[in-house]
């Protein structure tokens, strides 16, 4: 029995096809490593010093949030899930509807949602940003006194 090979011309085009495939699947890979890199990200941290008092006919969640990331985050908007949400907060005693938290600052957030909560009862407070970012965390309502409005921000 004759077996045959194929022809040089046909396998030299073959190798020339899976090279430059490879070479497309590499310099991609490494475009997009570099891209997700240099573009920053965001990384924001709830910290446990962070309440939620109940109220007669409110709910108001001071939250003391961190960013860690390589990116400025923009926070414009804060839910207490099975409460609502805010699209207004109060950041160093004006109320914002959006809070540019640059990288390595932080800040004390105060975000009202017309809604009771029950003190003692755990509630999960969800904090989104403009590009899509969300960061949550878990927070044991308590009554107290009215919050001061006084929210502040500091660099790191």
């Amino acid at each position: 029995m004759k077996i045959r090979a194929i022809s040089p011309v046909i396998a030299t085009v073959i190798i020339l096809a899976v090279t430059v495939a490879i070479a497309i699947a590499v310099i991609g890979w490494i475009t997009g490593l570099f891209g997700a890199t240099t573009s920053g990200t965001e990384q924001l941290i709830i910290y446990p010093d962070s309440k939620l008092y109940c109220y007669t006919s409110s709910a108001t969640a001071i939250l003391h949030i961190m960013n860690k990331g390589t990116a400025d985050s923009v926070i414009d908007k804060i839910e207490i899930a099975g409460l609502g949400t805010t699209d207004s907060f109060t950041v160093n005693g004006q109320t914002v509807d959006e809070y540019t938290l640059t990288r390595g600052s932080d800040a004390t957030i105060e975000a009202t949602i017309s809604s009771t909560c029950t003190a003692g009862a755990s509630y999960q407070v969800i904090v989104y940003t403009k590009s899509g970012y969300m960061v949550s965390t878990v927070i044991v309502a308590e009554t107290g006194s009215q919050p001061s409005s006084q929210g502040t921000s500091t660099q790191v």
